[in-house]
């Protein structure tokens, strides 16, 4: 499996990350269901398969299914702990530092760990209040004496937003998770360069639209499902941009595994989406030096 650095942890993972929010979500249409036998059970082979085929790096949240998904990852962790990256999250909204640290103590519990090598404040989309609140009313303290303890290795916050992540670039904040995708490209504008120059390590949310894309397609373009898998479509453009260091992937059954897996190892960026134009005269300019034409 591809590897690379998550910025300036110096962290090695695998070019892909196993998203954990299947795994305390319920899908009865596709026969998903994580709180039964035997969707647990196929949660616990999942992670497992993940782990051997070479995916470094889990993410979950401790929102994800009320606990369920790091409690099914926990019984994974038990016994394969040091084979990976394990990054979670923890509440902020209205929390106190007491409560940070109760919340993050209840994550190793249900993961069946003593520390994460990440713990991200999870996060929609923050204002100039809540920033405040995050970084100087004590959730941010309350990590930092976490890791301080040897219980966090690193602090992150994920955001649907990207901008609202602008703020916390210059604190104590490792990794960024950022919703950025082939439908939602806001990060690619202003927030994955300012990410980039600091040397902090970005990894991507709803990389796949969550299903959003390939909805509107089946309504719009159903053709282009023929064409290309749209779902390739959009792992493809995430791998293509060097400012992001991984994508996140949901993936319920070892199959899905093997796909993405089978994907990124074979998958080289044909151009770095980090230099695409983005506005109509940049647009202009690279078509004019593409075709050999003076600019007018």
């Amino acid at each position: 499996m591809k590897t690379t650095t998550l910025g300036r942890t110096g962290l090695t993972v695998s070019r892909l990350v196993l998203g954990g929010y299947p795994f305390g979500g319920v899908n009865r249409a596709n026969g998903w269901d994580p709180w039964s036998d035997e969707g647990a059970r196929t949660v616990i082979e999942t992670v497992n398969h993940a782990l051997d085929r070479g995916i470094t790096y889990i993410d979950t949240a401790a929102a994800y299914g009320g606990g369920r998904s790091e409690e099914l990852i926990g019984e994974v962790m038990r016994t394969r702990r040091d084979e990976c990256v394990l990054a979670t999250k923890v509440g902020w909204d209205g929390w106190s530092r007491q409560q940070v640290l109760d919340g993050v103590h209840e994550s190793l519990r249900r993961l069946q760990t003593d520390h994460v090598d990440i713990v991200q404040f999870h996060g929609g989309m923050f204002t100039a209040e809540e920033y405040d609140h995050i970084v100087h009313g004590g959730p941010l303290d309350a990590l930092r004496q976490l890791k301080d303890e040897g219980k966090v290795g690193f602090i992150g916050v994920t955001t649907e937003e990207p901008w609202t992540a602008r703020p916390f670039i210059g604190e104590d904040f490792d990794v960024f998770q950022l919703a950025y995708n082939f439908i939602y490209q806001a990060a690619a504008r202003h927030v994955l360069n300012d990410t980039a120059a600091a040397g902090v390590g970005v990894v991507t949310m709803r990389t796949m639209t969550s299903g959003v894309l390939q909805r509107l397609a089946s309504y719009l373009a159903p053709e282009w499902q023929d064409a290309h898998d749209l779902f390739e479509v959009c792992l493809e453009f995430v791998l293509s941009d060097s400012r992001v260091t991984a994508p996140i992937v949901g993936m319920r059954w070892p199959h899905e595994v093997d796909r993405n897996v089978d994907f990124v190892e074979s998958f080289e960026p044909p151009f770095d989406l980090a230099e695409l134009p983005r506005m109509t005269a940049d647009v202009y300019a690279a078509q004019d030096q593409e075709r050999g034409v003076a600019a007018g």
